[in-house]
């Protein structure tokens, strides 16, 4: 082509032009790059959960999780698994006083552990629903002989309180304890320790609660005015842990606050737009791997993210949550015995199924309980 037929700087190319030929060729090299950074980000968010099973992110991450093999320490001497289609999950937060929870758990490392929530999730047939059952750690319960991880043996005892289950055997003595409680068989557990709940809640940017009362508590740091407060994983713990900051200082006013909170941490955890943000789903599930102690039924990322996708479509309004049936205990008013015949009702309908009926809580301690937080 001559200097005269050469467009000017104002004029379009023709497709068939040098000029064109080698616009195209940029237009399509920024396409393709912007297609392959496209294509690097969706493979990093499936490496991060796990789809691939293979990269160095998903080892890594398989690499934080430990597990507690249930099954191997108590053997064959459990209740049946349901064959209705429901789950049962046993989840505690411990405290144990080690390594970076020494100051969160207020004491020094002594070597042991309590659990210091416990809660049975009940995920029903087709997943859509759950009923929570909190488990008041100051109950008072007749613990059976227990085998923990370890292969050590730990006699049965009576008249002790529920935590001590945890620091006298264990993940695995916890469940056995739990399933000669209810009957039921916990197809999973998953501990949390205050350390990684702190960071989590954190990772995601705070909790958002309503109070309805002041909430004061220096024991926990807690000082919160009656209204709506986004926590960040300091205060997010401090009221799950508080105990003299509301009600009569019992574990069951405590257990409200836990369960409110929960609730608001579901619609966090669906409003926070994990998926949008591969990098963001990473940190979180990095500190998520970190934090957590499951039974090597989810001992794995594959696992956990396939365990997690069968929950996603719980919604915070699907939940039943309750407080196990107790009284206070005449002879120790800081000690609950048991409801046996209402708390009875609580486990035949999980047992069967089914939602647990208003009369289960009806004139129990739990019930006396005032609800000051709303998620």
């Amino acid at each position: 082509m001559s200097a005269e037929s050469t467009p000017g700087p104002g004029i379009p190319q023709e497709p068939g032009t040098a000029h064109g030929r080698h616009r195209g060729r940029g237009r399509r090299r920024k396409q393709r790059r912007k297609g392959l950074k496209v294509m690097a980000w969706t493979a990093a968010g499936i490496v991060v959960l796990g789809g691939t099973g293979a990269g160095y992110l998903y080892f890594r991450l398989n690499g934080n999780i430990d597990s507690v093999d249930i099954d191997q320490a108590l053997g064959t001497d459990r209740p049946e698994r349901a064959d209705n289609g429901s789950e049962n999950i046993l989840v505690l937060g411990s405290d144990t006083r080690s390594g970076s929870n020494e100051e969160l758990g207020g004491g020094t490392d002594d070597g042991t552990a309590r659990s210091d929530t416990a809660m049975i999730v009940h995920v029903h047939e087709g997943h859509g629903k759950a009923s929570v059952v909190s488990i008041p750690r100051d109950t008072v319960i007749d613990r059976p002989e227990c085998t923990d991880a370890e292969g050590g043996t730990h006699p049965a005892a009576t008249g002790v309180m529920f935590n001590s289950a945890y620091s006298t055997g264990g993940a695995a003595c916890a469940v056995k304890t739990v399933e000669s409680i209810t009957d039921l068989r916990m197809d999973h557990y998953l501990e949390i320790d205050f350390a990684g709940f702190q960071k989590l809640i954190d990772e995601l940017g705070g909790v958002e609660v309503t109070t309805t009362e002041d909430i004061e508590d220096p024991e926990s740091h807690l000082d919160l005015k009656a209204g709506t407060h986004r926590l960040d994983g300091e205060q997010a713990l401090g009221l799950v842990r508080t105990r003299h900051g509301v009600g009569d200082g019992s574990d069951l006013g405590r257990i409200q606050l836990q369960q409110a909170f929960l609730k608001a941490l579901m619609r966090q955890v669906k409003e926070v737009g994990l998926f949008t943000s591969p990098k963001k789903l990473y940190d979180l599930a990095d500190t998520a791997t970190r934090t957590v102690t499951t039974d090597s039924g989810l001992g794995s990322v594959n696992s956990l993210m396939s365990f997690a996708n069968g929950l996603k479509g719980i919604d915070p309004a699907d939940m039943h949550m309750i407080t196990m049936p107790v009284v206070y205990d005449p002879e120790d008013a800081n000690r609950v015995l048991p409801l046996r015949d209402k708390a009875q009702q609580v486990w035949n309908a999980l047992k069967d199924d089914r939602p647990i009926p208003e009369s289960a809580t009806e004139d129990t301690a739990a019930g006396e309980a005032k609800d000051v937080v709303t998620p």
